[in-house]
């Protein structure tokens, strides 16, 4: 691995000029490109048609959740690990004979699940707070 990153090193080193020239191609002439290698891509790793179509689906529903005002990202991010982890949550709940709250007696995975919360509830700890200092500066400025 160290030897692949030198010699990719070496070789990126003169093709950054090479680089900097595909940042300033126009998106509707680099967008088709991309869609067409992604699409040859997919089709190589199994030589089945239905794959293409399968990534057109798929993206028409990206580009319909981008013009509704979702974020496909967080759905991506749930699509790529959501395997891995189902995989590992199955392994882990064999090794507690089924129990869940063996996550919780672990210091480890019970530390890990008390971040998680506070990461998830925090931001609704933080905008209930805001609203009530906004409402109880409202009612402030009423009395005075």
């Amino acid at each position: 691995m160290h030897i692949g990153n030198i010699l990719l090193l070496i070789m990126s080193i003169p093709l950054v000029g090479l680089f900097v020239k595909t940042l300033r191609v126009r998106a509707t002439i680099l967008a088709p490109i991309t869609v067409l290698i992604s699409l040859i891509g997919v089709h190589t790793v199994n030589y089945d048609v239905s794959d293409i179509g399968l990534v057109v689906v798929f993206g028409a529903v990206g580009y319909l959740m981008k013009k509704l005002g979702f974020d496909p990202g967080p759905l991506v991010l749930a699509f790529v690990p959501g395997s891995l982890l189902e995989d590992s949550l199955r392994r882990s709940l064999l090794l507690f004979d089924g129990d869940p709250t063996g996550f919780l007696t672990r210091p480890i995975s019970g530390t890990l699940l008390v971040l998680f919360l506070v990461v998830v509830l925090l931001p609704v700890i933080r905008a209930a707070l805001a609203r009530r200092w906004s409402t109880d500066r409202r009612n402030t400025k009423e009395l005075v």
